[in-house]
């Protein structure tokens, strides 16, 4: 009678470890999680767990709000709006990792929360949780990136790529058709053609840098392969019949920004011992490449595909095919807000402006923020669009977006082989340096330096932007302290000049025979490069508001004078008796750019004037000119920097440079630099104008003294009303505010300031 008990309290300590408590699970930092649902909607979907290389799902038993806040958190989003049980998003695969996840709601993540421990559940995926994330995101959660992962083992779709077939394609440096081959676990595998679509090639095309794809003569191609079969030197028969030299079946819809979300197919089915490609060849697909990218364009090109491209773009990208996405509505400029930005809208801007598939979507202003109005908000891009303005959205002023929440991108682009064509050598670092570039000489291609005869800033910015090094911070011509590489210190680039468009130095114009009036050595072109600039933009708006005439007596105007402020005339004027009329205003300068506007010399350079007592960092700040509608001159001003400083920042942002007592100049990021009309040369001097319509122009930085990120809007103009005893501004814009028809070269912009109309 006695062992009755003794087997009781076994039995009873067998229920309660039975019945233990919900354990927390070990802490995992790499802990991931993502939303399976509509593509359009990247806040919501089936809730899945990355464990152990396998994707599960996780039970809705006991989830509630504060458990789908947690989740949210941890993919990015700000918040939960609520949850959806009973496999709403239908139903997962795979194991059930997760059952009876209980959060306080204060958790960073899951792996935080009480649960039944990784893998213990009852449930079916029938009863798979859903959630719906607010589509904000959280202000450190910087990018959606594709994602190459293949399967539940995590194996990896690395690369994908075009092996040339025709001789033609063989010739040509981009390659846009050929046998389609993907790096699959390091190793290079060619796709089979069975089932392959035009779908699954505008996929391949995309990671590739193109925007659309092309029919293929598969007839051709079939004729090809077969000569090859037959060939008895040919190793590809034997090849073809090992399964580790294809991937057996591709199936994409075409929105698909990698080939690794499509559903792909490695091998046949387990248990099948059948060959992977059976009666079939290699996949091939044919590319079309964008305007910039088509061989012996160096330019943007076509009109008929200009005006619709023109109504998105992308500024402040250190790279080609990168950038904050800006639209065009209403003729005037704005930005797209991030909240909803995903993957599949931006490769419709990638696409739409002649790149490939987007291969990130950045959220909160990470390329910079915009200025002027913010026209889109929750763009659902379905992948099927042609341009961003086919897809839903909301006005960006609905739903209280900032200019923090600006979205960009980072298109793939294609591969010209160009950064193979130039380098750097001597630097201090990677990022400077002489230039040597690769060019053909009585047809052998030979590496030289390039004259610094006409070297600017333009020039400078193409040959960063070949090595892939982002912005020109300096254009150097003088480089006696640099050594080039031995054999390579002829010069064989001369007449360098940029439009500021082109993709390498040698679409750029230049001398025919090479004729450099300094010869080789100490004045070799050189640069140093950036990944972030500033980029300065007057403020138009207070511009207009503040114009105002002055008669201003000679007597208080010999400072101005001394420093070229004033017309000639006013040189045979009896001074001190007479006076000047000037067209006085305001200049608010804000930076917007991803570095700090700082003057090009140190304070050891600067000029000390002695009339007005302060120095000028920047002898020519801004141009002020008065111009007639057919763009002649007939007034003009100018502005050292004597005093280039933080007049004003958002709240939270801490001024940086003050010019009070020799202190520090520049302007940083996201600050205003402010000169009131109250201050000697903020002015035109117009005594010698009639009456008339005009057009009143500023230009900041004109001589590109300091690297920026973006020039064309350094450009501001008004139209001007002078009646001879009062002035009216209107119609007050930067100059890429309005532009749709046409975009200016920056050396048609320069021309256009030097009234080389």
């Amino acid at each position: 009678m006695r062992s009755l008990p003794a087997a009781l309290s076994q039995l009873l300590l067998l229920l309660l470890l039975l019945q233990a408590p919900p354990c927390r699970l070990q802490a995992l930092s790499t802990m991931k999680l993502r939303l399976v649902g509509p593509e359009s909607r990247p806040e919501e979907g089936r809730l899945e767990v990355l464990y152990q290389g396998q994707w599960g799902t996780v039970c809705d038993d006991d989830f509630a709000l504060q458990e789908a806040m947690v989740a949210c958190r941890q993919l990015g989003f700000e918040t939960a709006l609520t949850w959806a049980h009973s496999a709403k998003y239908g139903q997962g695969e795979g194991p059930i990792w997760l059952d009876n996840v209980r959060c306080v709601g204060t958790e960073s993540s899951l792996d935080q929360c009480m649960s039944n421990g990784w893998g213990v559940s009852d449930c079916s995926h029938s009863e798979d949780i859903g959630v719906v994330c607010h589509p904000q995101r959280q202000r450190g959660y910087l990018s959606e990136r594709v994602s190459n992962a293949l399967g539940p083992q995590g194996r990896r779709l690395e690369e994908v790529r075009l092996k040339p077939i025709l001789a033609s394609a063989k010739r040509h440096s981009l390659v846009t058709e050929g046998a389609v081959e993907v790096k699959y676990e390091g190793h290079w595998r060619q796709v089979c053609d069975q089932d392959w679509t035009r779908n699954n090639s505008k996929v391949v095309c995309g990671m590739l840098g193109f925007p659309s794809e092309a029919p293929v003569n598969s007839l051709y191609y079939r004729k090809v392969w077969n000569l090859k079969m037959k060939d008895p030197k040919s190793r590809l028969k034997s090849l073809t019949q090992k399964n580790s030299f294809w991937i057996h079946r591709v199936n994409c819809l075409g929105t698909e920004p990698h080939l690794a979300n499509c559903q792909v197919q490695v091998a046949p089915a387990r248990g099948k011992q059948r060959p992977a490609c059976p009666g079939g060849m290699h996949a091939v697909a044919s590319c079309v490449p964008g305007p910039r990218f088509r061989p012996g364009k160096a330019k943007p090109g076509r009109k008929e595909s200009r005006a619709e491209e023109l109504k998105v773009r992308l500024r402040s990208g250190a790279q080609v095919g990168e950038g904050r996405v800006e639209v065009l509505m209403n003729r005037q400029w704005g930005t797209v807000c991030d909240h909803g930005w995903n993957l599949i809208s931006a490769t419709i801007v990638c696409r739409q402006l002649g790149f490939g598939s987007a291969r990130e979507a950045l959220f909160g202003a990470q390329l910079g923020q915009g200025l002027g109005p913010i026209h889109l908000s929750e763009v659902r891009c379905r992948g099927y669009e042609r341009t961003l303005s086919d897809c839903p959205s909301l006005e960006g002023s609905q739903n209280g977006c900032q200019h923090e929440n600006d979205a960009a991108v980072r298109c793939n682009v294609p591969n010209m082989g160009f950064q193979n064509q130039v380098r750097l050598a001597g630097g201090r670092s990677p990022e400077e340096g002489v230039v040597e570039v690769q060019v053909e000489v009585n047809g052998v291609r030979r590496w030289g330096a390039v004259c610094s005869d006409h070297w600017g800033l333009t020039e400078a910015r193409v040959a960063c932007r070949q090595l892939g090094l982002g912005f020109a911070n300096h254009a150097i011509k003088d480089t006696w302290y640099w050594q080039g590489t031995p054999g390579a210190g002829e010069v064989v680039m001369s007449g360098v000049r940029c439009s500021g468009t082109e993709l390498a130095l040698q679409q750029c114009q230049r001398h025919g025979p090479v004729h450099c009036s300094h010869g080789a050595g100490r004045f070799s072109a050189g640069v140093s490069c950036t990944d972030s600039a500033p980029d300065l933009v007057m403020n138009a708006q207070l511009v207009q508001e503040t114009a105002y005439l002055e008669d201003r007596p000679l007597s208080q105007l010999y400072c101005a004078h001394e420093e070229n402020c004033l017309s000639q005339s006013a040189d045979h004027m009896d001074w001190p008796y007479g006076h000047r009329r000037l067209l006085r205003f305001s200049s608010q300068i804000y930076n917007l750019g991803r570095a700090d506007f700082r003057p090009k010399t140190g304070r050891h350079s600067w000029i000390w004037h002695q009339c007005h007592r302060h120095y000028h960092s920047i002898e020519v700040f801004t141009h002020y000119d008065l111009l007639t509608l057919n763009g002649s001159k007939v007034a003009e001003g100018h502005k050292a920097s004597f005093c280039l400083e933080d007049t004003n920042c958002p709240a939270g942002l801490q001024k940086r440079y003050a010019c009070a007592n020799f202190g520090e100049q520049g302007v940083t990021v996201g600050c205003w630099d402010t000169y009131r009309h109250d201050i000697d040369c903020q002015w035109v001097d117009i005594t010698d104008v009639g009456p008339g319509n005009y057009i009143f122009q500023v230009v900041v930085n004109p001589k590109y003294e300091v690297a920026e990120s973006d020039f064309s809007n350094n450009m501001m103009r008004c139209r001007c009303k002078y009646d001879g005893h009062r002035v009216w501004l209107h119609n007050c814009h930067t100059g890429d505010s309005y532009r749709a028809n046409e975009e200016l070269s920056l050396e048609q912009e320069q021309r256009l300031r030097n009234n080389l109309i």
